[in-house]
């Protein structure tokens, strides 16, 4: 990434890292399965989503602006297990380290 972008620059060939946490009943529904295979008919994707103890789930996503926005939207809006009260989302630079897109 040069020095002149950042990763709230709208670019969508832009790489990426898109953390969201997800609010809701997200977890024994099989929000993360569904999560992993969106993720992988989307392509272009590694990370993962893990549930935390407070009853949310975090996605953690690398990959094109285009790729994570397209994950953001099937996050709030697709046809997800359980009910998805809200998400929060943060952008940083990738940080690389995974192999492909997992279960935690």
């Amino acid at each position: 990434m040069s020095a002149s972008t950042s990763p709230g620059t709208p670019g969508s060939d832009q790489h990426v890292r898109m953390t969201a946490w997800v609010r809701g009943r997200v977890q024994g529904v099989g929000f993360r399965w569904f999560t992993r295979a969106t993720a992988l008919r989307l392509g272009g994707l590694e990370g993962f989503a893990t549930n935390l103890g407070d009853g949310r789930v975090q996605v953690v996503a690398e990959g094109t602006r285009a790729r994570c926005d397209e994950l953001l939207d099937w996050l709030r809006t697709g046809d997800t297990p359980g009910r998805v009260d809200g998400v929060t989302e943060i952008w940083d630079a990738p940080r690389g380290g995974y192999d492909g897109f997992e279960i935690r």
